[in-house]
C-alpha cells in the first residue's frame, strides 16, 4: 500500500454558547455555507463547534462566521493550540 501523504487541513474546535435547537441551527446553517469546511460537528449538549477546515480557511474567518450568529464563542482552539476569542475586523 502506498504512503498517502495527510491533506493539509485543519482542525478547529469552539466553546459556543447555545441555549436550544434554534442557536446551535443556527452556527449549523452558517459553517455549512463557508467556503472551504471540508466537515463540521455542532453540539448542543456539549456547547462546542469542531471544524475540519482546508488549508486556506483561517482560524479567525471560522470564529467571525460563529460570531456573526450573536452567539458567544467562549474560547477557541486551532490544531489543539489554544486561540482568542476576539474578533478582528476582516
Amino acid at each position: 500500500m502506498a504512503d498517502v501523504a495527510p491533506s493539509a487541513e485543519h482542525t478547529y474546535k469552539f466553546n459556543v454558547s447555545m441555549s436550544c435547537g434554534g442557536c446551535s441551527g443556527a452556527v449549523d446553517r452558517v459553517l455549512k455555507k463557508l467556503d472551504g469546511v471540508k466537515s463540521y460537528e455542532v453540539s448542543l449538549e456539549s456547547q462546542t463547534a469542531t471544524v475540519v477546515a482546508n488549508e486556506g480557511l483561517g482560524y479567525d474567518k471560522v470564529l467571525r462566521t460563529i460570531a456573526k450568529t450573536g452567539k458567544k464563542v467562549n474560547s477557541g482552539e486551532a490544531d489543539g493550540v489554544v486561540q482568542s476569542v476576539e474578533v478582528k475586523e476582516e
